[in-house]
């Protein structure tokens, strides 16, 4: 399992995990779609956006492996904004390749692609 160097653990002053320590030794735990309903609490909307603009600031719009980042967190973003590279994508290795949908994540976070971004 890839470990990005230089990525935040979590969103700064909260629990909100980016990244997991160690592979699980039970499997590894597969991306899913999650949907993000209108009335999810502001905090959890600031995490994806918090969580955007890492992957942003990390990868830009090349592809980058999955590795130790948070399959749960991914999920948010997943098949929306964070797409597979891979064909056939297999959703439980750490190995698969995402990218950015740079027009999908710009449209669902504009803030995020702004100069005047604050992790607050």
């Amino acid at each position: 399992m890839l470990k990005h160097r230089g990525f935040p653990g979590r969103m700064p002053g909260t629990d909100y995990q980016f990244v997991i320590r160690r592979a699980n030794p039970r499997g590894v735990t597969p991306i899913t779609r999650r949907e993000r309903f209108k009335d999810r609490k502001p905090a959890d909307r600031r995490a994806d956006a918090a969580f955007m603009r890492a992957l942003w600031e990390q990868f830009g719009d090349a592809p980058f492996e999955r590795g130790n980042l948070d399959a749960g967190r991914l999920s948010w973003l997943f098949g929306r904004e964070v797409v597979a590279v891979d064909d056939p994508f297999d959703p439980a290795d750490y190995d698969a390749l995402l990218r950015i949908d740079v027009d999908a994540a710009r449209h669902s976070f504009p803030d995020v692609f702004e100069e005047t971004w604050s992790w607050e």
